[in-house]
């Protein structure tokens, strides 16, 4: 990938100044070692009228493999492609960004000893990028530079094939910026923006990008007018670090507007003083969603399978109108621990006889097990290999059928807003699989056809508009005896 920087001077500025800003020396190629390549920096011309530093990363596609694995919210586009062929060694993206942070970290920072105010003046610029991903095309690289005080923003899409025009154009632009500005401050857009047009990072986004961003944007993000889109894509849509980033440009746009020091705006909470309500827990959301359920199904005798270490079993006890609780759990371990926190040694004799923990294999059908009024799976299917769903689908909707069942499982769409979750990971180490919206409805309503139940989809946690709700529940009800779906099979 490849990038040029030009200037032109007079011979009492010469364009030659260049080099001593970016603090490379037009007389020599200088060679740098990045994470993923190699990037070399030489003057394709230098004179005292114009000046051209160019900065050209090869990239070792099995150092990208190696490191990235071509995969999640950073990898490459196409994926399942990627560790064999993609563009990263060949198109501008947030490799080329991290290659200039290396290799021009003083101009991006705009420090220059030896001319100290030529560093602070606008210089005549044109910045080239020969290919350059565009999701969004030319007219998104236009609404991102021409706010930026670029006079000429020429992004011209390239054909797919010269040869076959009838194919239409790619997604990627020749990019050619024209204007005059501080050497500092377009070397700090190109930094955000080549990877926000690409729209994919080649690393983790963890939360010091959002200080990343903050410093690179300072004195133009804040008041941009794609201010959202640049700081959601550069954050690779974490939502999270988006919504800081955005709370933070907002107070630094009002620490403009009145000519004031952004911590004089932010200064209404007392640090002495924890004032901040603590956000409730998923797992204790999860419990309060399936307690609401049980009581409007007007359950009293409930079966928690797959009950662990007994949290649920637990909460169902502090409520009296629950006056049978089977916890049922295929690891003696997790029994073990749920007595425990239970206290069944010290519980008094009438608290005792509601409770009963016991050891038993979902997969397998369990004549003790009928009779119930509802049965609670939370959490539970996402831990079986996806070959035995049937035998438990039969063992709780066709041999136990009790009036209502309670499935909660992740939802896999959400992955993207947990902060701390690599991407391509599941939430859990056991885990099997994470099912999206789509395809546990399409699980959960393919089972009340078969069982002769109705099932309803209730959303757990925080909903988001774009990906749902970290958790999803199914609410299964009975709606024929097992006589009736006996004889509509034989029918």
């Amino acid at each position: 990938m490849f990038l040029t920087i030009s200037t032109t001077g007079t011979p009492e500025r010469p364009a030659t100044d260049l080099g001593f800003l970016l603090h490379k020396h037009p007389d020599k190629a200088q060679t740098f070692s990045t994470s993923h390549g190699t990037a070399h920096v030489f003057y394709p011309e230098a004179s005292a009228e114009r000046c051209t530093a160019a900065l050209l990363l090869e990239v070792d596609p099995v150092a990208l493999v190696r490191r990235g694995k071509g995969k999640g919210r950073g990898g490459a586009p196409d994926a399942a492609l990627a560790q064999y062929v993609n563009d990263r060694p060949y198109a501008a993206s947030s490799l080329l960004s991290v290659a200039m942070s290396t290799v021009f970290k003083s101009a991006l920072n705009g420090a220059c000893r030896a001319m100290p105010e030529r560093a602070e003046a606008p210089l005549p610029l044109r910045i080239e990028v020969p290919a350059l991903p565009a999701r969004g095309g030319a007219e998104l690289v236009d609404k991102l530079f021409a706010p930026l005080g670029w006079t000429t923003v020429d992004a011209v899409a390239v054909p797919l094939d010269e040869r076959f025009p009838e194919w239409g154009d790619s997604r990627y632009v020749r990019l050619v910026l024209e204007g005059e500005l501080r050497l500092a401050d377009a070397l700090r857009q190109l930094y955000v923006l080549l990877p926000v047009l690409d729209d994919a990072k080649h690393y983790w986004v963890a939360p010091d990008e959002v200080d990343k961003l903050l410093r690179a944007g300072e004195g133009w993000l804040a008041g941009h007018p794609e201010q959202k889109l640049i700081t959601s894509r550069y954050l690779s849509r974490r939502w999270g670090l988006t919504r800081q980033a955005m709370e933070r440009l907002e107070l630094v746009r009002l620490a403009e507007t009145d000519d004031l020091e952004v911590e004089s705006v932010d200064n209404a909470v007392d640090e002495t003083t924890d004032t901040e309500e603590k956000p409730v827990p998923l797992a204790e959301r999860r419990r309060a969603a399936i307690l609401e359920a049980l009581r409007a199904a007007g359950a009293n005798r409930v079966l928690d399978l797959g009950c662990g270490q007994g949290q649920l079993v637990q909460a169902l006890l502090k409520d009296v109108r629950f006056t049978e609780i089977v916890g049922v759990d295929v690891s003696m371990r997790a029994l073990t621990v749920a007595a425990r926190r239970l206290k069944l040694d010290r519980m008094g004799e009438r608290q005792a006889g509601r409770v009963t923990l016991r050891q038993g294999a979902l997969t397998y059908t369990d004549k003790q097990l009928k009779g119930y009024d509802a049965a609670v799976l939370s959490e539970v299917i996402e831990h079986l290999d996806l070959p035995r769903l049937p035998a438990l689908e039969y063992a709780v909707f066709g041999s136990a059928r009790p009036r209502t069942v309670l499935v909660t499982t992740p939802n896999v769409e959400y992955n993207v807003r947990w902060e701390t979750l690599p991407a391509g990971h599941v939430r859990h180490g056991d885990h099997r699989f994470e099912w999206t919206r789509a395809e546990f409805r399409d699980w959960a309503e393919q089972v009340s056809r078969r069982h002769g139940y109705a099932v309803e989809f209730v959303p757990v946690g925080p909903e988001d508009p774009e990906v749902g709700p970290p958790t999803q529940m199914a609410v299964f009800t009975m709606t024929t005896t097992q006589e009736t779906t006996k004889e509509a099979k034989a029918a």
